[in-house]
Formats: C-alpha cells, structure tokens, sequence
C-alpha cells in the first residue's frame, strides 16, 4: 500500500527483457529483497539489489500483462521514473490510498501555466472516465493528485512548483502517457451501485 507521496525519483540504468535495473538514492540497507516499490504508480518486488555510489541498485521482473497496460512498455535505460516506498504503520498518510495497481494510461492532451503551477489535462480510457470526479483523488506515474474538472473522459489537475520539482512532472511533455490508477473507493461505490440497479 502507498500514498501517491513520492519519495525519489530513480533512474533506469538497466533493462533485458522484462527485467530492469533501477537506480534510487535510497540506501541498500534500508531495502530487502521482497520489498514492494511504486516505480511510477506501478507496485513491483525487489528481486536483487546492490549498492551504488549515490544510494542503491534494485531489480524488478515485470510480466507481460504489466507491460501491456502500463507506460513500462516504453522504459529505456535513463529513463527517470517516481519512486516511493511502502507505507508502514504509523507513517503519515499525506496522500490517498494508493494500491499501486494501474487500472491503465492516460494520455497528457495540454499543459498550459497556472499562476506558479502548471494545469495539466488528460484524456482516460472511457471505461475509467466514471470512476474519477471533481475534487477526487487520481494517481498518474504514482503521484496523489486532486482532480479539479471533468468533462466526458478528459480531466485536470494542478501541479505545484515543488511537486513540479521533486517528480518527473517537470520533464512531462503534451502527448505523453502516464499510468493512471483510479481511486480505489470511487471503484468500490460504482460496483456497489452496480448491485443496486
């Protein structure tokens, strides 16, 4: 489990196949083999790991399904990506609850500037349009945001310069997807309604 609170941004240095190598500053010593990590909003297991000069070298094997329906189709050596580490009991919970399952990928339609933030829109698959609101919660690339318009299955949000700063947001460009995981109560409620009709 997470809170879309992004704690590092790592670095791709490594992939064959459905295995990439990933480079963080967190320490090698703080990490076990098992662990779980949002790698951009996708929750992976630890399968090796090795120091480095700046932190730790992790590895994550990453099935076909996965690749199919998240942006890891596309990762390439120096590729930076968000980062954050389990929750553990009795941390804050600054986000929202993030499972780190992709329900898919949106794609980045315009960024334009909102005063010292930027106002980024997306398009979402139709099937997960119903399931993101107006002042909802979203996580894109494993980030905890707030939506704050919907129209059809386009949606926006705000990010802060520090936001901007300490993610790979600042690098996003028009046209670019993200991984997109719907809130997980949004899910629950649409499938109770479901049993109610």
């Amino acid at each position: 489990m997470f809170t879309g609170i992004i704690t590092d941004v790592g670095t791709v240095k490594a992939r064959t196949g459905g295995r990439f190598e990933i480079e963080t500053a967190h320490k090698p010593e703080t990490i076990e083999i098992g662990a779980s990590i949002c790698c951009d909003g996708v929750c992976l297991t630890v399968t090796h790991l090795e120091a480095s000069a700046s932190g730790a070298v992790f590895s994550v094997d990453v099935s076909n399904e996965t690749c199919s329906k998240t942006t890891l189709a596309d990762w390439e050596p120096g590729r930076q990506i968000n980062l954050e580490r389990s929750l553990t009991l009795g941390a804050e919970m600054g986000g929202h609850v993030v499972s780190g399952h992709v329900d898919g990928m949106a794609k980045i339609v315009d960024i334009k500037p909102d005063g010292e933030s930027q106002r980024f829109s997306f398009e979402a698959p139709e099937h997960l349009a119903l399931y993101i609101a107006p002042k909802g919660s979203v996580a894109l690339d494993g980030t905890s945001l707030t939506v704050n318009e919907v129209s059809a299955n386009r949606f926006g949000v705000n990010l802060i310069p520090h936001s901007l700063q300490v993610t790979t947001w600042g690098t996003k460009k028009v046209g670019d997807n993200v991984n997109l995981e719907v809130d997980l109560f949004a899910r629950y409620v649409a499938r109770l309604m479901e049993f109610r009709q």
